[in-house]
């Protein structure tokens, strides 16, 4: 199982959808993204639920917000 890391904190919309979008075509079933925003991406969430990929949100103090995403349904 690998994590693609991907660190969005300094890049202007829409290049972390960009580069989310691109790990996820190279996406192993067992692999996951692990994804640093500094604002939660709504707009994301809506396109990963319509393919399929579960997700899990954290946000920390500093203003960090950390998605781990991976296919397969959405835990409820």
């Amino acid at each position: 199982m690998a994590v693609i890391r991907i660190d969005a904190r300094n890049l202007e919309p829409p290049e972390p959808f960009e580069r989310v979008m691109e790990a996820l075509c190279d996406l192993e079933p067992q692999d996951q993204i692990l994804l640093i925003l500094d604002r939660e991406p709504h707009p994301l969430y809506r396109v990963l639920e319509r393919n399929g990929y579960a997700w899990q949100t954290t946000s920390f103090d500093d203003g960090r917000f950390e998605i781990l995403i991976r296919a397969g349904q959405r835990p409820d």
